[in-house]
């Protein structure tokens, strides 16, 4: 009769708990990166669609929007993070700045954002 290792036949468990641990770290950051990409996502078509608006706003109403919608998302946008830009060639250039601090457990990643808009003033 042969006896044989357990090891040898390959019954090892720890292949299959690095794998759960794995996923479960795929699931924290997937669920702290993506709800502030969906919100980046969203201020960055206010910026473009306050861009487009260019020819019926002034610039303080386009910067207004583009806070509000910043404060209802929670996003860090302040005054300062936005430039707007009017060329002589009739022509809007929008840039958006921020910093977004996603807390993980002992580290805080700082993903930085920068929207860009430039459209034609009609």
């Amino acid at each position: 009769m042969i006896v044989r290792n357990r090891r040898e036949r390959g019954e090892g468990q720890f292949g299959c708990l690095f794998g759960v641990v794995l996923l479960l770290i795929a699931i924290l950051i997937a669920y702290k990166m993506i709800p502030v990409k969906v919100k980046a996502a969203d201020l960055r078509e206010t910026v473009f669609n306050e861009a487009k608006s260019a020819g019926t706003h002034r610039d303080s109403r386009i910067r207004e929007g583009i806070l509000d919608k910043a404060k209802k998302l929670g996003l860090p946008v302040e005054d300062q993070n936005i430039e707007i830009v009017r060329d002589n060639n009739n022509s809007i250039s929008v840039d958006v700045k921020y910093t977004v601090p996603v807390a993980f457990p002992g580290y805080t990643y700082q993903w930085e954002f920068h929207h860009h808009a430039e459209n034609p003033i009609f």
